[in-house]
């Protein structure tokens, strides 16, 4: 039952996260300073100790980076050479020419999902302005009409891909903090959200962007598009094919490990082997290793380009394995000191939803720190507790609730808002009314959809 002491650690737990949302809103830390100061000091205020404050501290940080730190590793390195090889330019070059100009916003979202999976949201945007850039030349060239909107009809549905695979669909570091916080199947997680990421795709990319682009326009500075709205230089260039194959590969074994995981009994000789093979460190790994040939030797590149290449590849995961290491020790020392006991107490007895709870936990914290990283990190492990006390709750659903929650109007705190803004030269109105808009959306529809999805599983 509910007690006096339950009320106390849960009124440390909000002052713990108002302190970091302040350090890193107000004062604007570094959120790996603001997640590492507010969990030291929850875990002192608990109290766990000294010592245990420590231990909790290591042991979380270091089993969270253990699992999702070489995951987002080995992605970064896959996304590097897709983009360094030219595999990013011929999917769109494919896509683009097997579509009329009416259906160019849905190719642009297509476009998205293939060539997203491997890459951090960052990357994403970087790798497909100068697709959405070029896509508006030819059609110029071709004697269509282009205005400002243009860019924002094209550009929107694009984002949208980008910004639901980072919220929903592992490899991502969203989805894997929450899978690996709340000790959800990967599996079942990585399918669910692809049910839920295909119409949340369409509803708030290319139908919403017909939408936006009426009541907003966009100005890219011309000095950016004469830069990267410029044909390809790969003298070679890897085929739609094969890299399809090579960005799908590591999703595919992931999806294969949970079909044999409900047809194979456990501890069954070829389940063991799959569930193996299909760990994302392992399936990364393979894909990496193949990428490396057919992204790589395949394509005329020697070993000390490619070596630069992935190393290259590995400093934008610098700052978020950072992030995700204090987050894991914030969640640890949630469980350690009891909190996440007395937050499970709490919920059982005020009867709200565990699935809507995580998201409104992971909006709150996304609106007041601007970063999904933080969002979900946090909200996971504030909700992991939750799942280990009450087995009904349906993990792998609460880490797709949350990572919804992460998405959440995206505003003025944000780095991607900024991104967005200057890369299409849009009024910081305007920027509101198309980006912040359709990440509500993206938030509102996913959460929609999770919810469904609780019913019918």
């Amino acid at each position: 039952m509910w007690n006096h002491h339950d009320t106390l650690l849960i009124i440390k737990l909000v002052i713990a996260i108002a302190a970091i949302v302040i350090l890193v809103a107000r004062f604007k830390l570094h959120p790996f300073l603001a997640l590492t100061i507010g969990a030291l000091g929850l875990g002192l205020a608990a109290p766990l100790g000294p010592d245990k404050v420590l231990s909790s501290f290591e042991d979380g940080a270091g089993s969270t980076l253990g699992n999702v730190g070489i995951v987002l590793a080995l992605g970064t390195m896959l996304g590097k050479l897709l983009a360094e090889s030219g595999g990013a330019d011929q999917v769109a070059t494919t896509v683009i020419h097997h579509s009329g100009p009416k259906r160019l916003p849905w190719a642009m979202a297509l476009i998205a999902l293939i060539v997203g999976i491997p890459l951090f949201f960052e990357i994403g945007v970087v790798l497909l302005v100068p697709i959405i850039f070029t896509v508006v030349r030819e059609l110029h060239e071709e004697g269509v009409e282009i205005d400002g909107r243009t860019y924002l009809l094209l550009g929107l549905p694009a984002l949208c891909g980008l910004s639901v695979l980072h919220g929903l669909v592992p490899p991502h570091p969203g989805p894997l903090i929450a899978i690996g916080a709340l000790n959800a199947n990967l599996g079942t997680t990585l399918a669910y959200g692809l049910i839920i990421a295909i119409p949340t795709v369409a509803l708030c990319g290319p139908i919403f962007a017909r939408y936006a682009s009426r009541w907003a326009t966009a100005n890219p500075p011309q000095a950016l598009i004469d830069q990267v709205a410029k044909s390809s230089r790969h003298d070679n260039p890897p085929s739609f094919g094969v890299t399809l194959f090579t960005i799908a590969l590591p999703v595919a074994i992931m999806l294969v490990r949970t079909f044999v995981d409900l047809t194979f009994d456990e501890g069954d000789t070829v389940r063991t082997w799959i569930d193996f093979v299909g760990d994302p460190i392992i399936a990364l790994l393979i894909a990496v290793i193949v990428s490396l040939y057919t992204l790589g030797y395949a394509r005329g590149f020697k070993g000390d380009q490619l070596r630069d290449f992935l190393t290259e590849g590995l400093a934008p995961a610098a700052t978020i394995l950072l992030i995700i290491g204090a987050g894991g020790a914030f969640k640890q020392i949630l469980i350690d000191s009891g909190i996440g006991d007395s937050i499970a107490k709490g919920v059982e007895s005020a009867g709200i939803s565990a699935l809507l709870l995580g998201w409104l936990v992971a909006v709150l914290i996304r609106l007041a720190t601007g970063s999904a990283t933080v969002a979900i990190t946090t909200a996971a492990g504030i909700m992991a507790p939750i799942v280990a006390h009450d087995h009904s709750v349906n993990a792998p659903l609460l880490a797709l609730a949350i990572g919804c929650g992460s998405l959440f109007l995206s505003h003025v705190n944000d780095a991607g808002f900024w991104l967005i803004n200057q890369y299409f030269g849009m009024s910081v109105k305007d920027t509101f009314k198309t980006w912040s808009l359709m990440e509500t959306l993206i938030s509102c529809v996913g959460m929609a959809g999770v919810m469904i999805l609780s019913v019918i599983v």
